[in-house]
Order: structure tokens, then C-alpha cells, then sequence
């Protein structure tokens, strides 16, 4: 295992070499102890390798990486500031966009999500979050601030200037590491927005009243409302409520990366000591953190099963649907890396699967099925052979508009892109 400093501010780590054995363990269950929950006959079906075709090489820290929906192009965002173009005839040389002159890195800070606008076809919107300096509103005592910033693109779409730049979100972070990042258009066309919860045990998450830590926001950016440069969706569960209306879901603690597939909306996230966890979110939902990590108490013996009475009604915790211990020697992981369903035609044994990964664990992917029950889902570990990518970290998951899942991550050669595809 990593050193605690690595696991918790796991952006900020040099690469971790991991052996590609698995412990003779080809399958696990969410709980460690094979078929306990769900059909071990259908994880059993899933493939035991994939291999990784290489997309995009000579890339830094790639985390994250948006697909164009009229054309055959890809948006790599480096952790830097920039945002690179890639076609069918290579690395555009000029990138898209270079904000590495407002970025601040170091700790876990830096350019950390992409999401283009449903109608990026049509109005070459998208947008993008990262740390910068403190702004006006962040206190003294703050590290850095969060910016969400919608850019237009040029017609080409193969360009966007600085200058396009319109900052719709401004979120003050106490501390350099758990501060999420990712973004996501739902179905329903508003923005989803992971806020960490900005430090160790003692970060937010339950706190809706103050501020946006430890959160999913969601919010409507195709409309303003007279102060601010977004609306609150009237639907949002603290409209009329106590807590401040851009909550969507809270309870988290460094959500990484998140998805949907169809009205399924998933989020992993980072544990602290001893759990990782996926969440498949709901609205109103509340998490645990930093009351529980994973389906444990955290530093207790024992801990509720709801709020308290007087915060919202007596709220449930609700539980993830996969967790899996650093302890387990078939995963040996240390930091959760959301991933997608695989919805693509070139691996039809993995059809349905939610393939994810994490930071340590770049030898292998992992895929997890929904079971018939109400229980934690079967996971499986997915063999990376030795194929050319050399993963040592993996950073991050994309998908395709034809479903195909991709990773992105660096090794010996630098950082990439890779697709999945069947061992060769």
C-alpha cells in the first residue's frame, strides 16, 4: 500500500508500479467474499482481459476527455490547463484551449473536468472546472478557488480562445487535495458539478447550509437568474428547503469521476483509510461521508443509519453499490477511478458492465454488474496484459457516442489515451 500522504492527494503522486497478478482471485464480490450478492454466473461470463489500443501518446497528466457528437474528434484535457484536439490524423499541434497562465496545480488542484453542451453541434458551448488563485469571496485562510467556466468554440470547433471565457460558478476550497472536479450533462440537460469535500475527516459533506463541499451540484446553464450566472432547477430537492438550492446529492468525501448511462448516474469516490466506493446517485441522496466511508463507520464502532431528526427529517445514509477494502490483495487499490458502462459493439461479453478502475491498481481494470437484488454488485478484475500501454496510473474514463470505453492514464512513455479493446 501506498503511503496514506499518496492515497489521499492521489493527483499530486508519482507513478506507482503495481504487479498484474491478481492473488489468484479472478472474482470478487462488493464485500470481498465471492457470490454473495448478484449472479456469479453472469460476472462469471465477463471477460478476464482486455487489451488497450493506443489513441493518444505523448500526453502529461490526461483526466479527462470529452468526444465530439458531429465529428471524429476528441477534447484531452491535460491537468496543466490545456485542452488538446485530437482527429483521425493525429494531435492537433496548437491546443484547443491553454489556460495554464490561470491554472494553479500542485496537491490534486489544477484543470480537472470537461462537458460539452448537448447542443455543442449547434453552439460550440462547453465547459470547463479548475483551481486558480483565491478570488474575491475566498477566504484569507482558503487555498484556492474553483472556477466553472463555460468557453465557446470556433466553428471548426477546433479552437476556443481565453477571451470566450465566462465564469458561471466561483467555489471557494479550504485545501489543494479532495476537490473533485468532474463534470456531466445529464439526460435531462443540466450540468452536473463534483465538489470534494477540501480536506481529511474534517471536510464537509454534511454541512448543506454553507457552502458546496462534499457534493454534486446541479444546475441549469442555459438560463440566469438575476444574481448569478446559472438557475437552480425548480425541481432540486433543497428548493424550498433548508440548504442551499445547487445541492443535488452530498455525503462525499473526493468524488472522482462520474457518468450516466441513460438516467443511471454514478460516482465514485475516493475513501480515506480503509474503503472505495461507487455510488449510484439519486436525487436528495446523502452519502455518508464523513460520518461513514464506504458502508462503514468512520472512526467509531458504531454509527446511525440517518441524520439526526432535526437535520432534514432523519435522512437516510445510503449505502454505495460496490465498495472493496485496500486490504484485499485481489485489488490492492487505493484511490477509486470512476468509470462507464460499456455500451460499444467491439467487446460484446462486457455489454452492461461498469467498467472503472483506480490509481494504483493500472494492471488491471475492474467491472461490476447490476445484481438482481438490492445489494452491493459483483465486481470483477479485468487483466490488463502487457500490450504497450504500460499503464502505471490510471486518471480517468471516457465513452464514446458508440459506447466504447476508454482510459486514460500515464506509464513509463508518458500519458495517453487508450481505448479498450479485446486482447489481441
Amino acid at each position: 500500500m501506498v503511503p496514506t500522504t499518496s492515497r489521499r492527494r492521489f493527483l499530486a503522486a508519482t507513478a506507482v508500479g503495481v504487479a498484474t497478478g491478481v492473488a489468484g482471485c479472478s472474482s470478487w464480490s462488493s464485500i470481498g467474499d465471492p457470490g454473495t450478492s448478484g449472479s456469479p454466473s453472469a460476472i462469471a461470463d465477463l471477460p478476464d482481459a482486455v487489451g488497450l489500443e493506443t489513441i493518444v501518446d505523448g500526453l502529461q497528466m490526461p483526466v479527462a476527455v470529452a468526444f465530439a457528437p458531429d465529428a471524429d474528434r476528441r477534447y484531452v484535457v491535460e491537468r496543466d490547463g490545456r485542452v488538446f484536439v485530437h482527429e483521425s490524423d493525429g494531435l492537433l499541434e496548437e491546443p484547443f484551449v491553454d489556460l495554464r497562465d490561470a491554472v494553479v496545480t500542485g496537491g490534486e488542484r489544477g484543470l480537472l473536468g470537461i462537458a460539452l453542451h448537448p447542443d455543442f453541434a449547434e453552439n460550440r458551448r462547453l465547459f470547463l472546472q479548475y483551481s486558480t488563485q483565491r478570488r474575491e469571496g475566498t477566504p484569507a485562510e482558503y487555498d484556492h478557488t474553483t472556477v466553472l467556466a463555460e468557453f465557446e468554440a470556433t466553428d471548426d470547433g477546433v479552437r476556443a480562445t481565453p477571451e470566450s471565457e465566462r465564469a458561471v460558478l466561483e467555489i471557494p476550497q479550504p485545501s489543494d487535495f479532495h476537490n473533485g472536479g468532474d463534470l456531466a450533462f445529464g439526460p435531462d440537460g443540466y450540468l452536473y458539478v463534483s465538489v470534494g469535500a477540501g480536506g481529511g475527516g474534517e471536510g464537509g459533506g454534511q454541512d448543506v447550509t454553507t457552502d458546496f463541499l462534499g457534493s454534486i451540484l446541479r444546475i441549469d446553464v442555459d438560463e440566469r437568474a438575476d444574481d448569478q450566472e446559472y438557475a437552480v432547477p425548480d425541481d432540486n430537492p433543497l428548493v424550498g428547503r433548508e440548504g442551499l438550492d445547487e445541492y443535488y446529492a452530498w455525503g462525499f468525501r473526493n468524488p472522482w469521476r462520474l457518468s450516466f448511462d441513460g438516467d443511471d448516474f454514478y460516482v465514485a469516490d475516493v475513501g480515506e483509510s480503509s474503503y472505495e466506493e461507487v455510488n449510484l446517485v439519486e436525487k436528495g441522496g446523502n452519502y455518508g461521508w464523513n460520518v461513514r466511508e464506504g458502508t462503514h463507520c468512520l472512526n467509531a464502532d458504531d454509527c446511525p443509519d440517518e441524520t439526526p431528526e432535526d437535520v432534514r427529517g432523519g435522512e437516510p445514509l445510503l449505502d454505495p453499490i460496490i465498495e472493496y477494502p485496500h486490504s484485499d490483495a485481489a485489488v490492492s487499490g487505493v484511490a477509486v477511478i470512476g468509470g462507464y458502462v460499456y455500451r460499444g459493439s467491439d467487446l460484446p461479453a462486457l455489454e452492461g458492465a461498469y467498467v472503472f478502475g483506480d490509481l494504483q491498481a493500472a494492471g488491471r481494470l475492474f467491472a461490476a454488474l447490476r445484481p438482481d437484488d438490492d445489494g452491493l454488485w459483483p465486481t470483477t478484475v479485468v487483466e490488463l496484459p502487457d500490450d504497450g500501454a504500460n499503464l502505471e496510473q490510471i486518471l480517468a474514463f471516457g465513452r464514446d457516442g458508440d459506447g466504447e470505453v476508454y482510459v486514460l492514464g500515464v506509464g513509463e512513455d508518458g500519458g495517453g489515451l487508450f481505448r479498450i479493446v479485446p486482447v489481441a
